[in-house]
C-alpha cells in the first residue's frame, strides 16, 4: 500500500508565503491577560472590552469587524475592496468583494513556510494503534502531485469533481488539490449507496470521480469502487475515475480507471496556485430536503474558509500545539469545516478518524485520545449515548488528562448524556459546547463557547450566538418575539460569510428553502426557545426533516422509495424518538388491494430497497401495513396524528373534526402496540 508520504520538500518558493500569518498567533483568554491576546483585531475595535463587547461590534459593526479579521486571519494575493454586499431580501450575500486567495494556500503554503515539519494530520486508521503523521511539507507535496494529476487528466478551473473516500490523507489532499486548481469538489459520504452517489454525480455534472479500491470500518471491508463502477454505469457524463490503494486487494479496472497512486508519482511536487475571487464556488455539498430531490449547497471561498477557521479557533479554544480530534466522516459539513479547512487554516494539527466509537471495544475513542493525546474532542451524541450504556469502565481505563474541551455536534444532546460526558469523560474539568449549525451555515453559529471567562454552561444547550449571529425567534405569523421565554421558528436577521451562496443550478429553491418563509430573515428550518436568561435551546425540525445520528434525511426522499415498490398504495414516513440515534424512521405502509405479499416479505424487501437507494443508516427499525392513513376530507394525510402516536402520545391527538375516517386513527394505534412489543420480544 502506497500513499506518497515522502518527506521531500518542495524546492519551490511559495509567492505569498511571506504575507501575514496572523492566524497563526496563539490566543488565550483575556482572564490570562488583556483582550488583544485573546482576539489581536479588537485593538482596532473602540470599547471592545470583553466578549459581550466583542460580539456586539460584530453584529452592529459588521464591515469593521470581518474586515478587519479577513485582513489579519487571510493571506490574499489581490486585496478586497469591499467588506460585503449582503440582501436577505434579495437573496443575495457576497462577501470580500474584489479580493483574490487560494484556499489551499492558506491552509498549506503558509505554514510550510514557518513550520514544515508540523504535523497537519493524524490518520487513525481502522486498525488500533497504526496511525500515520503526515506534516505540512507532506501534505503539501501529496496535494500538489494530486492537483498536476488532475490537470494531466483534464480536470479544469471551475469543473466539479466527485470525491467518494473515507476519512484519509488523499482525501484531504483531493480536496485541497481542487481548491489549488480552482475547481469544485463534491465529496459524498462514503456510505452511500450506487443510487444516491449517481444521483449526486449527475446533478453537480461531474466528469471525475476519485475513490478508493476498498473502504475498512469497524474491522469489515466495504467495497467502495464496486460503489463507484455502479454508479458510473449511470452517469455517462463521468470520463474518469482515479482509484487510490486502501487495501491490498486487486480489482477490475475499467477503461475509466486510473491507478491514483501511480498517476501521481508522475507529477511534479509543486503546483502553481490559481488566484480564486472570494465569492467563486469552493465547493457544494449535498443534503436532504423536505422533497425528494437532495440539494447541493454551494460554499464561497474566502468568506466560509473564514469562518471555518475563526469558529475552529474560539468556540474550542483552539491553540498552536493542540491536538484536535473531531470524529465525524469528511463527507458531512462537520468533516469538511472541522477536519479540514478550519484547523488546517489555523494551522492546527487534526485528526482522521476511519474507525467506529466501538472496534475493537467500547474504549477505542478513550484509547485514542490518550495515545493521540488529544486536546479538543468533538462527537456527536449519538455516539456518546452508544457509549454511555457500556458504563464508566471502558472510559475510566484510559488517561485523558490531555482533554481541554468536548464538544457535541449532529443533534440536541438530552442531559443524561451531557452530563455524563461532562462528569465522567471530562472529569468535570472539560467545558462542553453544544454546538448549533447546519449544512447551510458552512460553520458553528450557536455555542456556549466563546464567552467570558467563567460564564456558565447548561446542560443540553447551544446557549449563546458566535460572532457576527444575530439570532431571531418569529412565530408562525412571521411577527418577531422580542422578549424571553418564547418558542419559535429559528432565524438568523443578517447575512454572514459562513453561509452557503445557493443551491447548484437552483437559486430559485434556495430562496424559496430559506429566505422566502420569512422575507428579510434567513429561516434556518429549526425551531427553538429562548429561555428567560436570553439562551437558546434547540427544539427540532419545522418541516418534515429526520436526524439520524446526525445525518439528516428527507421523509419525501424515503416515502418516494418505498412507494415505487410494486406492493405499495401510499406511505407516510415519520420521526419518532429514539434513545441512541436520536431520531429514527418510522414507515407506515398502505397495500394495493390486489397486493400478496406476505408481511415479513415486504418489509424486508422495504429495508432492501432502502438500504440500496439511500444508504444503510436510513434503513427504518419499524415498517407498520395499515388498512389506511389517516386523512382529512380533501386527501391530506395528517401526519402530526402519525406522530403522536409513534411518540406513545395518543391520549394527545387533539382536534380530529376533519379527519375523514376516525377508524383508521384506532387501527393504526393497535397496529403500533402490536408492532413495538413484537420488536421488544424479539
Amino acid at each position: 500500500m502506497a500513499w506518497l508520504l515522502t518527506r521531500a520538500c518542495c524546492p519551490r518558493a511559495f509567492p505569498w508565503a511571506s504575507r501575514c500569518l496572523c492566524g497563526l498567533v496563539s490566543a488565550r483568554s483575556w482572564s490570562q491577560g488583556p483582550l488583544t491576546a485573546y482576539m489581536p483585531e479588537a485593538a482596532s475595535f473602540s470599547g471592545a472590552q470583553d466578549h459581550q463587547s466583542l460580539y456586539k461590534t460584530s453584529v452592529e459593526q459588521g464591515d469593521a469587524f470581518w474586515g478587519a479579521l479577513a485582513r489579519s486571519r487571510l493571506t490574499w494575493i489581490t486585496p478586497f475592496h469591499a467588506v460585503q454586499d449582503c440582501d436577505l431580501l434579495q437573496g443575495r450575500a457576497a462577501w470580500f468583494l474584489g479580493g483574490q486567495l487560494n484556499v489551499a494556500v492558506n491552509c498549506l503554503d503558509r505554514h510550510v513556510h514557518v513550520a514544515p515539519d508540523k504535523v497537519a494530520l493524524i490518520w487513525e486508521k481502522d486498525e488500533p494503534g497504526e496511525e500515520v503523521r503526515v506534516t505540512y511539507r507532506e501534505l503539501l507535496e501529496l496535494t500538489c502531485r494530486l492537483s498536476n494529476t488532475l490537470k494531466r487528466q483534464g480536470v479544469k478551473r471551475g469543473d466539479r469533481v466527485t470525491i467518494y473516500m473515507p476519512p484519509c490523507p488523499l482525501a484531504v489532499a483531493s480536496m485541497l488539490a481542487c481548491a489549488r486548481i480552482g475547481a469544485v469538489h463534491a465529496v459524498v459520504f462514503a456510505g452511500f449507496s450506487a443510487e444516491s452517489l449517481a444521483d449526486r454525480i449527475r446533478d453537480a455534472q461531474s466528469e471525475t470521480v476519485i475513490t478508493v479500491n476498498q473502504g475498512l470500518r469497524g474491522g469489515k471491508v466495504v467495497e467502495l469502487k464496486k460503489t463507484v463502477d455502479q454508479a458510473v454505469k449511470q452517469c455517462p457524463g463521468v470520463k474518469r475515475v482515479l482509484v487510490s490503494m486502501r487495501t491490498d486487494s486487486q480489482l477490475p479496472m475499467t477503461a475509466l480507471d486510473a491507478l491514483l497512486e501511480e498517476e501521481m508519482m508522475k507529477e511534479d511536487a509543486y503546483c502553481e496556485p490559481v488566484a480564486m475571487d472570494s465569492e467563486d464556488m469552493l465547493f457544494l455539498l449535498y443534503t436532504s430536503g423536505s422533497t425528494g430531490k437532495p440539494k447541493g449547497l454551494v460554499h464561497s471561498q474566502a468568506g466560509y474558509l473564514l469562518f471555518a477557521a475563526l469558529t475552529h479557533k474560539y468556540v474550542f479554544d483552539y491553540q498552536d500545539r493542540d491536538v484536535f480530534g473531531c470524529m465525524a466522516d469528511i463527507g458531512w459539513i462537520t468533516g469538511h469545516s472541522y477536519i479540514v479547512y478550519g484547523p488546517l487554516c489555523n494551522g492546527g494539527t487534526t485528526v482522521l478518524f476511519e474507525s467506529t466509537p466501538v472496534h475493537p471495544n467500547p474504549g477505542r475513542y478513550w484509547e485514542t485520545v490518550e495515545r493521540l493525546k488529544i486536546n479538543q474532542f468533538y462527537g456527536a451524541p449519538t455516539a456518546i449515548r452508544l457509549l454511555l450504556r457500556y458504563g464508566d469502565e471502558w472510559v475510566k481505563k484510559y488517561d485523558r488528562s490531555s482533554l481541554k474541551v468536548l464538544g457535541s455536534v449532529g443533534e440536541p444532546i438530552n442531559k443524561e448524556a451531557w452530563e455524563w460526558y461532562f462528569r465522567v469523560v471530562g472529569e468535570t474539568r472539560c467545558p462542553v459546547v453544544d454546538t448549533w449549525w447546519q449544512t447551510e451555515t458552512g460553520g458553528i453559529c450557536i455555542s456556549p463557547r466563546p464567552s467570558n471567562p467563567g460564564d456558565e454552561i447548561l446542560p443540553g444547550m447551544a446557549m449563546r450566538p458566535f460572532f457576527g449571529i444575530s439570532p431571531s425567534v418569529l412565530d408562525d405569523k412571521g411577527n418577531v418575539l422580542l422578549e424571553n421565554n418564547v418558542s419559535g421558528a429559528l432565524c438568523i436577521s443578517q447575512a454572514w460569510p459562513g453561509m452557503a451562496r445557493t443551491i447548484y443550478k437552483d437559486h430559485k429553491r434556495f430562496v424559496e428553502t430559506y429566505l422566502a418563509p420569512y422575507p428579510g430573515f434567513f429561516f434556518t428550518g429549526d425551531g427553538v426557545y429562548r429561555t428567560s436568561e436570553g439562551y437558546y435551546q434547540l427544539t427540532g425540525r419545522l418541516d418534515d426533516i429526520i436526524n439520524i445520528s446526525g445525518h439528516r434525511l428527507g421523509t419525501a426522499e424515503v416515502e418516494d422509495i418505498v412507494n415505487h415498490h410494486v406492493a405499495v398504495a401510499e406511505s407516510a414516513v415519520i420521526g419518532y424518538p429514539h434513545e441512541i440515534k436520536g431520531e429514527g424512521a418510522y414507515v407506515f405502509v398502505v397495500l394495493k388491494k390486489d397486493s400478496k405479499y406476505v408481511e415479513e416479505t415486504l418489509i424486508a424487501e422495504l429495508q432492501e430497497l432502502i438500504s440500496k437507494k439511500i444508504a444503510k443508516y436510513a434503513v427504518p427499525e419499524y415498517i407498520q401495513v395499515t388498512h389506511r392513513l389517516p386523512k382529512t376530507r380533501s386527501g391530506k394525510i395528517m401526519r402530526r396524528v402519525l406522530r403522536k402516536i409513534v411518540e406513545n402520545k395518543a391520549n394527545e391527538l387533539g382536534d380530529l373534526t376533519t379527519l375523514d375516517d376516525h377508524e383508521a386513527v384506532q387501527q393504526i394505534i393497535e397496529g403500533h402496540k402490536h408492532l413495538v412489543e413484537g420488536q421488544k420480544s424479539c
